[in-house]
């Protein structure tokens, strides 16, 4: 068994995002999300960038099963370049969720959570080249035609 880092998110391209507003109704945690969306979308834009959620990443310092893991939450923006076949930048909220080693410091966890952005850079740059990205493009382009046919409303027979 080979581990070095795994890597696990959703994806939402923000060019997809067609409303700001919070549904009134909304859970606590679905509001919060929304407004990460929307401060992600004032910092960053909606040109070639994504937003990351529901994510960790782990790193498997030692050959042992439950020993020498790290695992850190995130979530935020990637930035990819103008034609969106590779990652550029990230900017991502990162917190260490948990974690099987008895001699870790804080300046070793600080190393780590910074490393994350790193280490998302890669795995987004796969993420790419398996074609994800396009196919959600795609679904994207789907909508919007039908919007476009249904005179801008899709769904619930409106």
């Amino acid at each position: 068994m080979q581990r070095w880092v795994e890597i696990e998110f959703d994806c939402l391209p923000l060019r997809s995002i067609g409303r700001l507003d919070v549904p009134m109704d909304a859970s606590p945690k679905y509001q919060k999300h929304c407004m990460n969306l929307k401060n992600a979308l004032e910092k960053h834009g909606t040109l070639n960038t994504f937003y990351l959620y529901n994510a960790k990443c782990v790193f498997h310092l030692l050959n042992h099963d439950s020993d020498g893991m790290l695992e850190f939450e995130f979530e935020g923006t990637v930035m990819t370049n103008a034609d969106d076949t590779k990652a550029v930048r990230a900017d991502l909220n990162v917190s260490l969720s948990r974690e099987t080693c008895s001699w870790l410091s804080e300046p070793i966890v600080e190393w780590f959570a910074s490393t994350v952005s790193r280490s998302v850079l890669a795995e987004f740059d796969r993420y790419i080249a398996a074609g994800d990205l396009s196919a959600t493009e795609k679904r994207i382009q789907k909508i919007q035609a039908e919007s476009d046919e249904a005179g801008g409303f899709v769904g619930m027979y409106l």
